[in-house]
């Protein structure tokens, strides 16, 4: 017992020894132990609550004053604008005690007003599922509107408050000046109602300004804001998001897989040209993968309860019923095509921008095949509507040449055909040149493909004087010639036959014509094959000394 006395003795000494680190000390515990301290901003709010309190007084006055004048009023007219003016102080006297309130418990007391009874309506409930989501939107920009609202609240009030103080001028100023008792009676019966007005409107200014300057120390810098609404985001609606999106790819691959070991036991599956019940499988297992992945995701939602989410996924799901709604008979034509039963179907032929195609598969995507061109084309399945396709036989040619092959156009181009597709065609041309055609403007041309093989026709013209011999000597001679040089110059192997045959006795001279078959092979010979066959021509006249005539003209007198 005796210890603790000293011990206290000492602690006492030292609290009052004058010792500058102990007095400072001493200072900032008697500032802590302080009683009632009060802070700026609880200061503040006493001032407010006292100004409002002392507007509530002079109302209650005024109200008073305003009823006992009611009683005394012997016209219906004065009664009217009395029970008026009552009406509007009580108005404001519940208003003050609504800031008084408010100011106090420094929260919105219309949270704990009761709720209305409310009627059913089925609008209202539709409207009840994407609330949530509207909500969160506009929770988004509440902080801005809020303050925007301030402030335009501020400048309505600072230009009431000058309004009202003019009032209050002018009418104290009619006081002063006036000499007649009733008048400046009534003047000073009206002054204090306009005092309480610009005292109202001041507490209302006041307020407004206390929470403006509330939201802005409230306020964080947009980085920093930013920051911490990702990490927020990534915490809970972003997990949610993701688990939701896992889950549905999961669910989609589970129903794919499942789906393609079902469809695996079902009769012609391995068929090259899938039959009608396996294409209306794979129809109904895509719809309710659809339905599945749906539900998973409005379920991760419900199970998480976030009402937002699921809000937004309501008013996605409306969204692409509304539409549905609008390309339902597009959807039922693309089903007929999937199914093999539309327009177009699988292993027919069909003219896309000009060019024939066999149809290889209908599904989301269509294959499209040419298979002289060796091209393949792949199509939403939104190009084939409209459009029709027909059987067609194995004979049936899909374009006028393939690549590699050379072909004479009818606007005199002949080439070499080094690639082509539905878009382009392109030919090189004799010594290298290339010149490329659009597929439509190409065959325009009447492509003549001499790849395939091809002949030539060469009309040469001899002298009369070989007339008697011209129908059987000549023609031998003349071919066994030219079928000697065809062998010396080595263009036999290509060559299919040679023909010498009479064909007219013009007006100078009795015309042959040479007709020479050739293999595809020796395309690219065409017209030096042409030039040649007129060279051996001239050889063989000479070699036999007959003559080549050139046209005469003869004047008869």
């Amino acid at each position: 017992m005796i210890k603790h006395r000293i011990f206290l003795f000492f602690l006492v000494l030292l609290w009052v020894w004058p010792c500058p680190v102990y007095a400072s000390q001493k200072t900032k515990l008697l500032e802590v132990l302080k009683p009632n301290a009060v802070s700026e901003k609880d200061e503040a709010s006493i001032n407010m609550l006292f100004s409002i309190s002392e507007l509530k007084r002079n109302l209650n006055q005024r109200i008073k004053e305003k009823k006992a004048l009611l009683e005394k009023s012997t016209s219906e007219t004065e009664k009217e604008g009395l029970q008026s003016e009552i009406s509007k102080l009580d108005e404001q006297l519940s208003d003050a005690q609504a800031d008084f309130e408010r100011i106090a418990t420094g929260v919105d007391i219309g949270m704990f007003l009761g709720k209305k009874e409310e009627s059913f309506d089925w609008k209202e409930e539709v409207m009840a599922l994407v609330e949530p989501g509207i909500k969160e939107i506009k929770r988004m920009t509440v902080s801005a509107r809020n303050k925007t609202k301030l402030k335009d609240e501020l400048a309505y009030y600072e230009n009431l408050v000058f309004v009202s103080r003019d009032a209050v001028r002018n009418i104290s100023g009619l006081i002063a000046k006036t000499e007649d008792r009733e008048v400046k009676k009534d003047l000073e019966s009206l002054l204090p109602e306009w005092r309480g007005i610009e005292k109202q409107i001041q507490n209302k200014l006041q307020i407004a300004n206390m929470q403006l300057k509330e939201m802005s120390s409230d306020e964080k810098s947009l980085i920093e804001s930013s920051g911490i609404s990702i990490k927020k985001f990534f915490r809970t609606r972003g997990l949610y998001l993701m688990i939701a999106l896992i889950s549905c790819i999961c669910a989609i691959l589970v129903l794919r897989l499942g789906a393609r070991s079902l469809i695996k036991l079902i009769p012609g599956y391995n068929l090259k040209y899938k039959p009608f019940h396996i294409r209306l499988f794979e129809i109904l297992a895509r719809m309710a993968a659809m339905f599945v992945v749906l539900f998973v995701l409005v379920l991760v939602f419900y199970i998480f309860e976030d009402w937002v989410l699921l809000s937004l996924s309501i008013i996605l799901f409306i969204g692409i019923g509304w539409a549905a709604k609008h390309t339902l008979p597009r959807f039922w034509q693309q089903s007929q095509l999937m199914l093999n039963i539309g327009a177009v179907r699988e292993g027919e032929r069909i003219i896309y921008q000009g060019v024939p195609w066999m149809v290889k598969t209908i599904n989301i995507f269509c294959i499209l095949e040419n298979p002289d061109m060796e091209v393949s084309i792949r199509l939403p399945i939104e190009e084939l509507l409209g459009k029709t396709s027909r059987p067609f036989h194995k004979s049936e040619s899909w374009f006028p040449c393939r690549r590699n092959d050379w072909v004479i156009l009818s606007d005199g181009t002949w080439g070499h055909v080094t690639s082509m597709s539905h878009e382009m065609v392109q030919l090189v041309l004799a010594g290298g040149a290339k010149k490329t055609y659009q597929t439509s403007d190409f065959l325009g041309q009447a492509p003549l493909n001499i790849s395939l093989g091809f002949s030539l026709k060469v009309v040469f013209g001899v002298s009369y004087d070989i007339q008697k011999d011209i129908t059987g000597k000549v023609l031998e001679i003349l071919s066994a010639h030219i079928r000697g040089a065809i062998e010396k110059e080595g263009y036999d192997k290509g060559l299919v036959n040679v023909q010498v045959d009479f064909l007219a006795a013009g007006s100078s001279s009795l015309d042959l014509a040479i007709l020479a078959e050739f293999k595809g092979e020796m395309a690219p010979q065409y017209y030096k094959l042409s030039r040649a066959i007129q060279r051996w021509c001239v050889d063989a006249c000479t070699a036999n000394n007959w003559e080549i005539p050139f046209p005469q003209l003869t004047v008869h007198h």
